[in-house]
């Protein structure tokens, strides 16, 4: 079996790209069951039956990079179940590293279940990715911001600690290594682990190329804010006769986009974006873009909203048991001085969710609208 061999030659397996191993082991898990996508047949209640097995293993029941007690979120290319406050950081590396989901609010599949399971869960994730961890290196939970974002980065992005620091581990075999045309000459005579060798005992000056990678993740996250893309509506052209839009949010240094619907002017997306929202909170930036395939994506407009209103309102109503749906807020498209708001946008609360629905006229366009709805959710949850 593939899997045998692979655990056979650990280091190798160690220095596979997590996307790449995600990739690998959902498509083995859908050959087993015959190549079919079962994502649409998939039962809810199954899956999370067998999400909440595997959350019930000791070692997922403390977040696997602090150990902070019942983690909620997962990387799911990782396997490792962590905290809300590491969830931020393992958001700031970027979907292709990282993909957090929710284990309460997303709806899991059984495939996105089993692939998690395949992995091995804290333990084998700890065992692969702390294999080489410098004694009291590991961070705890009441660490410093800078202290958990610096040693997400060294375990995940970088795997520092996969190999023997003594020896230099070579670059992952799935990637072809180009070189930057910035890259120094002799940049590449060394091998993957040389580049970070000894860094915990480097000096800051010696470290700040690392730590200006790093100054995204150190932000402090006070919540997350799940955006539900819902429609475009008479968006502009920019093909012959039509457009291929996408819609991209962007909240501080993070951006999600959706996926691209061909050849239309009104596209109905219903695709929910997750974003952690850092403080001080900037506003949700809004961006839609006609998708080429031999040149560079158009611009199709572009929204700002300002989601402290909604954040004040979730806070005030955290605890609130208004089953109901109920009218908090409501703001006149009228008197909307920006001239963003199409429609009467309305904040309201119902089974304790604070949401608020936006239709948003795009800027600098000839046209076009975008509905969106958006939640906040604050860290308590």
């Amino acid at each position: 079996m593939e899997r045998e061999g692979m655990d056979g030659n650990n280091l190798l397996h160690f220095l596979d790209t997590p996307s790449a191993h995600y990739r690998r082991t959902c498509d083995g898990f859908e050959a087993e069951n015959g190549g079919d996508d079962h994502s649409d047949a998939s039962d809810p209640a199954n899956a999370r039956e067998m999400l909440e097995c595997l959350l019930n293993q000791p070692a997922n029941k403390f977040c696997a990079d602090c150990g902070i007690p019942d983690p909620k979120w997962a990387a799911l290319p990782f396997g490792a179940f962590i905290c809300i406050k590491c969830s931020g950081t393992h958001r700031s590396l970027g979907v292709h590293i990282s993909k957090v989901i929710s284990v309460n609010l997303d709806e899991w599949t059984d495939e996105e279940v089993n692939c998690l399971a395949e992995t091995g869960g804290n333990s084998v994730v700890n065992t692969r990715y702390e294999a080489f961890l410098p004694e009291n290196k590991k961070i705890k939970q009441d660490c410093s911001t800078e202290e958990r974002n610096d040693f997400i980065r060294k375990k995940y992005q970088f795997q520092q600690f996969v190999c023997d620091p003594q020896f230099s581990c070579p670059l992952p075999l799935n990637k072809r290594h180009v070189p930057d045309k910035h890259q120094q000459p002799n940049s590449n005579k060394h091998g993957f682990g040389h580049a970070f060798r000894n860094s915990w005992r480097k000096k800051d000056s010696d470290n700040k190329g690392l730590k200006k990678m790093s100054d995204v993740g150190m932000i402090e996250f006070v919540g997350l804010i799940k955006v539900n893309i819902v429609k475009g509506i008479d968006l502009a052209v920019r093909d012959v006769m039509s457009s291929d839009p996408y819609v991209m949010i962007i909240l501080g240094h993070q951006s999600m986009k959706t996926k691209v619907i061909k050849n239309t002017l009104n596209p109905i997306w219903n695709e929910r974006l997750m974003l952690s929202i850092p403080d001080p909170i900037p506003p949700l930036k809004l961006q839609v873009f006609d998708k080429d395939t031999f040149s560079s994506d158009d611009r199709m407009g572009e929204a700002e909203v300002d989601i402290r209103p909604l954040i004040s309102a979730t806070k005030e109503h955290e605890n609130s048991t208004i089953t109901e749906l109920t009218e908090l807020y409501r703001w006149s498209a009228s008197e909307d001085s920006n001239g963003v708001l199409a429609k009467d946008s309305v904040i309201s609360i119902a089974n304790g969710k604070v949401k608020q629905e936006i239709t948003l006229k795009l800027q600098n366009v000839e046209r076009g609208e975008v509905e969106i709805e958006i939640e906040c959710v604050p860290l308590s949850q």
